[in-house]
Formats: C-alpha cells, sequence, structure tokens
C-alpha cells in the first residue's frame, strides 16, 4: 500500500529523487516496499526492533544526518506522528523535501491537516486507502517534538504502549504475581517498566531481563528501573536467548501488529519463554480472554492453571516446559 503511493508520487513528479545525499525512510514496517527508492541510499530509522533488523538486509540502518530528503511512515498516536514529522524536519537539509505517508485508518487526514497550518503543504495523493504530502525542508517544527509523560512516578513517551498508565492486564497480573517469586527472571516485552518494577518488589529474584523491541520503551524503562538487579536488552523477546536458562519468566504479550489482532505474535511469545525456562520453571501470563493460546500453552508446558481475572483477561501460571518443545 505504501509502495503504491510512493510509485505514483515519483511516477508523477510529485517528488523528485534527489541526485545525492542519503534518504531518510522513518519508523517503516516489515513488508513496506521501499525499492522505489535507490536502496543503496536510503537510511532507515526506527527503534522497533524487529523492523530494523529486516532493512538492516536491505539498507542502511545507522543514523547520519543531514539527509537529502525524507519519507515519514505515519505512527497510530498523533502525538508520536508530529514528534517524527518534527524529527525529519530537523534532520533534513534545507533544499530537500519531507514526505509524509500513512493509512486513513492510522490519522493521515489528521496529521496533513495539522501539517497545513505550519508549512507549505503539497497535495495529497490518494491510494490504497491511505495519502502522501510533501513538504520542503527548512521549517522549523521543534515544538512538535515528543514531551515526556510521567505517570505515577514513572516516565513514559508517546507512541509507545499504554503510555498513560499501566494496562489494565499488566495490573491484574502484578497483583497475581506471589511474594516467594526467586531466581532469574526475565520479562518478555517489558515495555516502559510497570511489571518489572512489580517483578523487583521480590527479594528472592537475583536478576531480571528486561526485554523489549520498542527502543522508546525501553529508554523508559532504564530511567524507571534503577534497581542493579535489572538488565535491559533491545531485542525481539520472540528470538532473544538468555545466558543461562531461567527460573521465571512474566509476560503480557502483545496480541497485535499494527491495527490487526495477531495472536501468532502472543503464541510465539509462549513458545519462547517455554524455550527459556529451566526444567522446573515457571511462567505468568496475562492474556485477553478471546486469545486461542490453550493449544500453544499445552503444546509448551506440562501443567496449565488458570488464576482469577477479570470479563477481559485471564491471568495463566504455567510450570515444567515441554523440553521436546523448545
Amino acid at each position: 500500500m505504501r509502495s503504491a503511493r510512493l510509485d505514483m508520487a515519483l511516477d508523477s513528479g510529485a517528488l523528485a529523487l534527489p541526485s545525492e545525499g542519503r534518504i531518510a525512510v522513518y519508523r517503516p514496517r516489515m513488508g513496506d516496499d521501499l525499492s522505489a527508492l535507490p536502496l543503496d541510499r536510503v537510511t532507515v530509522l526506527t527503534g522497533f526492533r524487529p523492523d530494523r533488523d529486516h532493512f538492516a538486509a536491505q539498507c542502511s540502518v545507522a543514523p547520519a544526518p543531514p539527509y537529502a530528503a525524507a519519507l515519514v511512515c505515519l505512527p497510530r498516536s498523533r502525538e508520536a506522528a508530529r514528534a517524527l514529522i518534527a524529527r525529519a524536519a530537523a534532520e533534513v537539509a534545507p533544499g530537500g523535501w519531507i514526505a509524509v505517508d500513512g493509512q486513513k485508518t492510522d490519522g493521515i487526514d489528521t496529521a496533513l491537516k495539522d501539517l497545513r497550518g505550519r508549512v507549505d503543504l503539497s497535495e495529497a495523493l490518494s491510494k490504497a486507502h491511505g495519502k502522501l504530502a510533501s513538504f520542503a525542508a527548512g521549517v522549523d517544527l521543534s515544538d512538535w517534538r515528543a514531551t515526556l509523560h510521567r505517570v505515577q512516578g514513572f516516565q513514559t513517551l508517546p507512541g509507545i504502549f499504554s503510555a498513560d498508565g499501566p494496562d489494565r492486564g499488566s495490573v491484574l497480573l502484578a497483583a497475581a504475581l506471589p511474594a516467594r517469586l526467586s531466581g532469574k527472571v526475565a520479562d518478555l516485552g517489558a515495555g516502559w517498566g510497570f511489571l518489572a518494577a512489580e517483578i523487583l518488589k521480590r527479594p528472592g529474584v537475583r536478576r531480571l531481563d528486561l526485554v523489549e523491541a520498542e527502543a522508546d520503551a525501553l529508554d523508559c524503562a532504564r530511567v524507571n528501573i534503577t534497581d542493579p538487579r535489572a538488565r535491559f536488552h533491545w531485542a525481539d523477546a520472540t528470538t532473544w536467548r538468555p545466558e543461562t536458562l531461567l527460573d521465571l519468566v512474566v509476560m503480557n504479550p502483545p496480541f497485535h501488529s499494527g491495527r490487526a489482532a495477531d495472536p501468532a505474535l502472543g503464541a510465539a511469545f509462549i513458545r519462547a519463554a517455554g524455550r527459556m525456562l529451566a526444567q522446573n520453571g515457571e511462567l505468568w501470563l496475562v492474556a485477553n480472554r478471546h486469545l486461542p493460546y490453550d493449544a500453544v500453552l499445552s503444546d509448551c508446558f506440562l501443567t496449565v492453571e488458570d488464576l482469577p481475572g477479570d470479563s477481559g483477561f485471564r491471568v495463566i501460571h504455567a510450570t515444567r516446559p515441554r523440553r521436546a518443545k523448545a
């Protein structure tokens, strides 16, 4: 979908590729086709580790501003979208252009309306349920840069999961965790650190690995969690491996890829937890009730117990990972 609009903009002359210099692409998602651009001159800038690793095989992923031009792939959060556009405006050299592209469901109409009040914006090109428009570099949008949120003593940023406070599932899971937690623990999909803070209230925890794919969220966690037992990993939790097998895994796994529900993602988290745990290891998990996790839990663990949750969420305690299914 993004490639259709990019092709149309280049073919129609609405965008002209600069003859030299690097072209920045901010926050593309795995599956986006960037082949309309000269990939040998493209720098992909994203804090989401799976996307970063995907594009690293095609082009540079090392920041090197200033850029000759930029394509901003719109995130869903309005505040995060503004911050990303402001970053591009600061990093593209005068004489270059910044294109903003997004789906209607992700708020592209609102983003373009906001921009029209600040810049000389081109006519929007519409295709494949989205829009693309551009403006010339050299404008100051610094007042759109992201501002930190403070929530119950924690630092968060717009655009990261649950930026306005602990989500309901994590609160339920935190309340269910027993005081006896001990040993080596991992928090998969740790976000900005709410569950990690709860885990580290247990004196028996010797080490906690916070594994988070979103760099902005992990940067917040580094500020929020100062306990020396904590270790921070910018990584895809489904492929990350601990140094040694763990005693416990705690997680509130994501189950969306963009706007689309993707239960396979949560299932991959469960399989990864099974691989990470020692023979008598335990998984503590919260999940929306509608998610079909029973089969993968039974495949990966010998015992699976449902604990009190609420109408929307299950709290699950699984033990004794099946080594043959690792």
